[in-house]
């Protein structure tokens, strides 16, 4: 099993940036890919960016596009994301997620098999 849990989520301001952290434990060496997500009310569940074996890629949706930075830290165990400019549509669920998705797939959010619980960000105008 893998354990996911987030923070850094709160209320920003319009243009202002987010960063959130991602702490894995437990059986990491049965992942290759640790990923964030987030989901807004009504709308699926978006790919933001991850890493997979060291390697970042990230979202080329025209959402997000440009905005996100993807880093670990591997004293920490932690997968971060950065994004900058941020704009009350940004405002959603941001989870973070584990698993040993195909190169295919590492987009997709049912190729992940452990979840975090989700960490609020709303951004004010």
């Amino acid at each position: 099993q893998v354990q996911l849990e987030e923070s850094g989520g709160g209320l920003v301001q319009a243009g202002g940036s987010l960063s959130l952290s991602c702490a894995v434990s437990g059986r990491t060496s049965s992942i290759s890919t640790t990923a964030w997500f987030r989901q807004a009310p009504g709308v699926e569940r978006q790919f933001l960016g991850g890493i997979r074996w060291g390697r970042v890629f990230t979202s080329d949706a025209e959402s997000v596009k440009g905005r996100i930075s993807i880093s670990r830290d591997s004293a920490k165990n932690t997968v971060n994301l950065q994004m900058i400019s941020l704009k009350p549509e940004d405002t959603a669920v941001y989870y973070c997620a584990a698993g040993s998705p195909i190169l295919s797939k590492q987009r997709s959010k049912s190729a992940y098999t452990y979840w975090g619980q989700g960490t609020q960000v709303t951004v004010s105008s």
